[in-house]
């Protein structure tokens, strides 16, 4: 009797009127938010776009695959931020996935129950650490350090090979490309080692206790178990590493030397399309250099934009060959 009570003054305190006006204001505000996003994301890329132009009626195409960068003749090019950019990031990512592999795989497997937090609230911090500390922790204690104990190895070992000589040949500057790639590395692996982390964690306990019940290694049930069953999120994890790295200002700024050319040397100063507005865009004189500036910024939005366009085409294939098998 009391809940039939309860329901009818449930249903009396409601109105016809007053429940289609908080249904129709939901999906308005609903889709609002969502249009939002591609208003913000149209408005940025016109106003890249507008303010770029001069630079792209004056230089084409040509300004993607020029290396000079002189501001009193007024000619750009941006082959050096883009290749900088790009080197970076990709050392960045070659140091960074194994390491955050490994961190999330000796949490969530090997680590003993007593070791489990305090490493992951150190992750935690790593993460939470601003990235201008990065870039002065970089300047000022490991520049020197690799370039005393470090880069003189790599030139007389690795630089005096065939193939990948030119690459780790130079002197031991300190600061330069490779120094940049490295300081990346060290941030964006709490960032993906947490995400791999906790998509390890999400694993059903019976798929992995089978498994082993059954005679299996912590390899093998890694590579039959854990990582088909999480490879989605871990291809998200690892693009959420390469966004950071590819847009990364302030540690590399201070650490990658920021000279304005082109050199085969992983060793030797170089810049990225960041570390170039972060020090220029202040210093700009001029309607050319300033749009020159700014269609940086419009490569480096088109780089992140096709970077998230393949990340969203590698999960769609996942999935579907899934959909497959299934």
């Amino acid at each position: 009797m009391d809940r039939e009570k309860d329901k009818g003054s449930f249903s009396r305190g409601s109105h016809p009127f007053f429940d289609v006006f908080l249904e129709t204001f939901f999906s308005f505000a609903t889709r609002t938010s969502a249009l939002f996003v591609f208003f913000t994301i149209f408005a940025i890329i016109a106003s890249l776009f507008w303010g770029s132009w001069p630079a792209i009626k004056r230089f084409g195409l040509s300004f993607l695959f020029s290396s000079e960068w002189n501001p009193v003749t007024e000619k750009f090019g941006a082959l050096v931020a883009i290749y900088g950019t790009l080197v970076t990031s990709i050392i960045a990512m070659l140091i960074g996935v194994p390491v955050s592999f490994g961190i999330a795989i000796f949490i969530t497997e090997l680590c003993p129950p007593w070791l489990k937090r305090p490493i992951a609230t150190a992750i935690e911090l790593l993460a939470a650490i601003p990235s201008i500390i990065y870039g002065m922790w970089g300047l000022f204690v490991f520049a020197p350090f690799f370039a005393d104990n470090i880069e003189p190895w790599i030139s007389d070992t690795l630089g005096q090979m065939p193939l990948v000589g030119p690459l780790f040949s130079g002197p031991p500057l300190g600061i330069g490309v490779l120094t940049a790639g490295i300081i990346l590395s060290i941030m964006v692996i709490p960032f993906m080692a947490a995400v791999f982390r906790d998509l390890f964690e999400v694993v059903p306990p019976v798929l992995k206790e089978s498994a082993y019940g059954i005679g299996a290694t912590t390899w093998e049930v890694l590579k039959s178990i854990v990582f088909p069953y999480t490879k989605i999120g871990l291809v998200g994890g690892m693009m959420l590493g390469l966004g950071r790295a590819l847009g990364e200002t302030m540690a590399v700024t201070f650490v990658i030397g920021n000279a304005d050319r082109l050199e085969k040397s992983l060793l030797m100063p170089g810049n990225t399309i960041s570390s170039s507005l972060a020090n220029q865009f202040t210093e700009a004189v001029g309607e050319i250099y300033t749009s020159a500036l700014i269609e940086l910024g419009l490569i480096l939005f088109f780089i992140t934009f096709v970077v998230l366009a393949l990340s969203k085409f590698l999960l769609f294939r996942l999935t579907q060959k899934e959909g497959v098998r299934t």
